[in-house]
């Protein structure tokens, strides 16, 4: 239902995506989705450390959630990816190589480090296979925005 994360599935959905690509919903443009993806994954490696904003009690229900079949609400807004956030990059093939980067950070970093887990705003703290999950989720999520799945 939700796709695997690895380069090799992704790349092929980003090669489809262009500039112009309009979502399905939401005011996101492609390269802001791109670079919102980047975002999370920094979050994940801990370049962007984050605050827990709910309830510790509600984690379970996050995590719960997380390891649902349920998609991610279409029109969720969440703090820390506000719609004006300034693009980082010229132009959306800057992005996708930034993503790029990242993801294999965000590999190399867990791998080196299995037990290191950071903290979601939302889910609390992830560890690996967690965040991949989440990612999957996310990916999905914007992807069908996107009209790319």
């Amino acid at each position: 239902m939700f796709l695997h994360t690895e380069l090799e599935t992704l790349l092929p959905y980003f090669d489809k995506l262009t500039a112009e690509t309009k979502p399905l919903w939401g005011s996101m443009t492609a390269q802001r989705m791109v670079e919102h993806l980047t975002d999370t994954l920094l979050i994940a490696c801990g370049g962007n450390p984050q605050s827990l904003v709910i309830p510790e009690d509600k984690i379970p229900g996050m995590l719960r959630f997380l390891d649902s079949d349920k998609p991610m609400a279409k029109d969720i807004q969440v703090p820390f990816a506000l719609p004006d956030t300034p693009l980082r990059h010229e132009e959306l093939e800057l992005a996708v190589d930034e993503y790029v980067d990242i993801y294999l950070q965000f590999e190399e970093l867990y791998e080196s480090n299995p037990e290191l887990t950071h903290i979601h705003p939302y889910y609390g703290p992830l560890n690996h296979a967690q965040w991949t999950r989440l990612h999957s989720k996310h990916v999905t999520h914007h992807f069908t925005q996107f009209g790319l799945v």
